[in-house]
């Protein structure tokens, strides 16, 4: 459905009492560093979560990552490629490593496992691959016999599990557009059915395999990465809780915390995402970022197309309206709201005030607490509560 829009972008001093200075997160805060740091300061890249791209020969691993690394590359969606580029790869024929942290918040390695090599070769070392593993995407070509990739499914995950039972095991189920809805229905019910059964019978109950319908064709596979990467952030539970308040005390009905160059969100609320209402908010980034490119822009070039001043509404034909405020360097917050509420613009404002602060100190915990502890204790003693008319109450 399309709909006739009206933008504006509009450019707005900084509140006092803001983070100020720190006009993004310190590096040390573990997500994302400045650019003139990285440099000097670059951390070991086995130092970073890993996430691992499996599955069997064309099921459509290599398009994902090229097609993720766009998105990081500041063009389209890894590699400046279209998904229709992305079909015209060749195979896989040896480990490919991507480290994903350059001018992102989202800060990770990707490893692309050729689909014809087995890894549980004695020559491999696959305990050490295991081992600093944080998640592991199997992928399944939904339009094939699938038969033989829950065979390697299987063998894949139960072995990872034993090795480090902390990874988190995530199935795509790929090439899904296609396929009609029943069928794709039909198709993730029989795989998730029968992928579970396997595990039953090799007594692995407490191994948790987490699905999803994936496509290049859409936003899918940026959402599925999204709950992927959510998973790999301790401070994720923290920041649901501080969308939670932001948005019952604004009337805003959806919001989302992105990652302004991935596309990744590594945060919303607790409602239920809507794919339509996701894929308005990626459209919505790609809107604010091509125009400020083109007007916001000194006159010589420099400068940035999305920093502290950065800030666009988005007027639908449909009473909605959405909401894009900058967070730090390399997040933005998105808001879904409907026009009566966005009359109340001064108390959302006033409301986002205290939520940046909030997300600052939330991360800045980081910096003084040994992440152990941080993924343990939580960090709920930096949450504040927002009355209606925007003062903050009592700490919570």
């Amino acid at each position: 459905k399309r709909y006739q829009v009206k933008m504006s972008i509009q450019y707005e001093e900084p509140m006092v009492d803001s983070y100020g200075v720190a006009d993004s997160f310190p590096k040390d805060f573990g997500y994302g560093e400045e650019e003139a740091d990285m440099e000097d300061t670059q951390a070991p890249s086995d130092s970073k979560p890993r996430i691992l791209l499996m599955g069997l020969r064309r099921s459509g691993k290599s398009s994902i990552q090229k097609l993720l690394q766009s998105c990081i590359s500041h063009q389209v969606v890894f590699h400046k490629m279209s998904p229709n580029e992305t079909l015209f790869l060749e195979s896989t024929n040896k480990i490919y490593k991507d480290d994903i942290s350059s001018s992102s918040f989202v800060n990770f390695q990707i490893w692309d496992f050729p689909g014809q090599v087995d890894f549980f070769d004695p020559t491999f070392d696959y305990e050490m691959i295991f081992r600093g593993t944080g998640a592991l995407i199997f992928v399944i070509d939904a339009q094939d016999d699938y038969v033989e990739a829950l065979v390697r499914l299987h063998l894949t995950v139960s072995r990872a599990y034993r090795v480090n039972p902390e990874i988190n095991f995530e199935v795509f189920i790929h090439k899904v557009d296609g396929l009609s809805d029943d069928h794709k229905i039909e198709t993730q019910r029989d795989i998730h059915q029968r992928a579970n059964d396997d595990l039953a019978d090799a007594s692995l109950e407490k191994l948790h395999l987490s699905f999803y319908l994936t496509s290049i064709y859409d936003h899918s596979i940026f959402e599925a990465f999204s709950k992927v990467v959510q998973k790999l952030i301790p401070q994720l539970p923290t920041l649901e809780n501080l969308l939670n308040i932001f948005i019952s005390n604004s009337g805003i009905e959806k919001a989302f915390l992105f990652d302004v160059v991935s596309k990744i969100y590594i945060a919303t609320d607790s409602s239920p995402v809507d794919m339509q209402s996701y894929e308005l908010c990626c459209d919505m980034i790609d809107v604010v970022i091509d125009v400020s490119c083109i007007y916001g822009l000194k006159e010589d070039g420099s400068g940035s197309a999305y920093d502290k001043e950065s800030m666009a509404i988005i007027k639908l034909n449909n009473t909605t309206v959405l909401y894009l405020k900058e967070v730090t360097k390399f997040l933005a917050l998105v808001c879904i709201l409907r026009e009566e509420s966005f009359e109340r613009k001064g108390l959302i404002d006033y409301n986002f005030h205290c939520f940046r602060k909030a997300i600052h100190e939330v991360f800045e915990v980081g910096v003084s607490v040994p992440r152990a502890g941080l993924q343990q204790a939580g960090t709920p003693c930096m949450m504040k509560a927002l009355a209606l008319n925007g003062t903050p109450r009592s700490t919570v």
